[in-house]
């Protein structure tokens, strides 16, 4: 049911991405190219001035040291004519000589920029040099721009001093054309390369997402109707090994359920036959008579002990189905050995003796291992009598932990069924329990990458067999052939 609340437009990671990649593209090219432009202007408007400047020193360089065959300037307008026929053309630039707040004189030559042009002009630079200073300024007339230097001539002769002022100027928006035509060109260029950039984007995201979508979709598929699919893994990137992780999570999900099932299937098989007993013994007692009440009862409290017995297996059971429920470490299977044996001969019962010992070191867990011998031990005390032998030793890659007892041995026939799941054979070692204690040491024992199975003892009876793998042995202490057994069955 919808909240009332107005919800906002679904927008994809992908376009996410590609926006993002974009905006980082487009800002980096923009900052790159405006940075580029301010500096390189700036380059041109500093030698926009030194030449400027230069023009300054070589007119003060004519009027102290005239030609030759000038011998001396007679007055001002004379050295500002020479000045500007000496005057060198430069692209934008242009020239004129101002006498007495008046445009007089302008090169010889054509110049790019008329400066007769300006109205105010040679007023301007009259009122700024005021007759002595040089003046660097810039001026706008419609659309020039002139940076320009004013230079005061002043000569002394013997008719009196004279003034005039030469000047000389760029016109920077010409100067800057150049500059601005190739910031339109770099424009154009980074806006290809961005929209490049997009399209690039937009095709490597949608492969690089492609697992994602296909994750979401096999979601939506399992939440609709469960179906046992996988997400197909191609590539070796970070996105393609969580199709992995996701495919090694629905495996467990899968176990997880079996797993549920199996123990619904096995609960609701195995306690309907004591449920039934009860009932039919309720529904057939005389209750006038106490010697039935007596019976009938006799008879309940055994099948709900029988079916208490059975719970508690299946509880175990279940408890190994999970690999959460193994903690491995390094264990020195020797001293594991003879702690089980310690253990063990705490069951009523049991007679138990240590065997041979393998000097190893194995990665397994403890409590489970323990847990796995102690129920052949029980097994073995149920089955085949209380005489019962507790060894270890290494077989090639692997160690095997091993529980002998010495009653009729099991039938090859059942050598694998008796490991089960609720299977109960007859064998001549008796039908007692629920079936699931060897199905338990089966399950410890494929935890560990090993597996359980019973052989035939060499001196009579069944030998059950845990059979765990050996990555990178560490020996630990010295070889078990070594070892001397006792009397009573330990080693020294």
């Amino acid at each position: 049911m919808e909240d009332g609340r107005r919800r906002l437009p679904v927008v994809s990671v992908r376009t996410r991405i590609v926006a993002a990649l974009g905006l980082v593209s487009a800002l980096a090219v923009l900052a790159a190219g405006v940075t580029a432009y301010l500096v390189e202007r700036g380059r041109i408007l500093d030698q926009v001035d030194a030449q400027l400047l230069t023009a300054v020193e070589s007119v003060r360089a004519l009027a102290e040291d005239p030609p030759p065959d000038v011998g001396g300037w007679p007055d001002a307008e004379g050295l500002l004519a020479t000045a500007l026929s000496r005057i060198a053309p430069d692209d934008h630039t242009g020239a004129l000589g101002v006498v007495d707040g008046i445009p007089a004189l302008v090169p010889g030559v054509p110049m790019d920029v008329d400066l007769t042009r300006f109205d105010d002009l040679a007023g301007r630079v009259t009122a700024e040099t005021g007759g002595t200073e040089v003046v660097l300024g810039t001026t706008v007339d419609a659309d020039v721009v002139l940076r320009y230097v004013a230079v005061p001539l002043e000569v002394t002769s013997d008719a009196g001093a004279t003034r005039a002022i030469f000047v000389t100027g760029y016109d920077l928006e010409a100067e800057l054309a150049e500059l601005d035509e190739a910031a339109t060109v770099f424009l154009v260029a980074a806006a290809l390369g961005v929209l490049a950039v997009l399209v690039i984007g937009f095709a490597l995201a949608g492969r690089l997402l492609r697992p994602l979508r296909e994750l979401r979709l096999l979601a939506e598929r399992i939440a609709a109707s469960g179906v046992s699919e996988r997400v197909p893994v191609s590539g070796n990137d970070d996105v393609s090994q969580l199709g992995v992780t996701v495919n090694a999570m629905l495996d467990r999900l899968d176990g997880s359920i079996a797993a549920q099932r199996r123990l619904l299937d096995d609960v609701g098989h195995e306690l309907k036959t004591p449920v039934t007993i009860v009932r039919g013994h309720l529904e057939l007692m005389d209750a006038s008579d106490p010697v039935d009440v007596e019976q009938t009862r006799d008879v309940a409290i055994s099948e709900l002990d029988r079916m208490a017995g059975l719970v508690g297996d299946i509880q175990r059971a279940s408890s190994v189905d999970s690999a959460e429920a193994f903690r491995m470490r390094a264990t020195d299977v020797a001293e594991l050995t003879e702690q089980i044996r310690t253990t063990a001969a705490g069951i009523e019962g049991a007679t138990v003796r240590l065997g041979s010992t393998a000097a190893v070191v194995a990665l397994l867990d403890v409590e489970r291992i323990t847990q796995a011998m102690l129920q052949l031990v029980q097994n073995a005390v149920t089955h085949g009598g209380g005489d019962v032998t507790i060894a270890s030793r290494r077989a090639g890659d692997r160690v095997e932990l091993i529980v002998q007892d010495a009653g009729p041995g099991v039938p090859e026939a059942h050598k694998e069924a008796i490991f089960e799941r609720f299977r109960r054979v007859e064998t001549g070692r008796g039908r007692e329990g629920s079936g699931l204690g060897l199905a338990i040491v089966q399950r410890i024992a494929q935890a560990h990458g090993g597996s359980a199975r019973v052989d035939d003892a060499v001196a009579g009876g069944a030998s059950f067999v845990i059979a765990l793998p050996l990555d990178a042995p560490v020996e630990a202490g010295p070889p078990a052939a070594s070892r001397a057994p006792r009397e009573d069955g330990a080693t020294a």
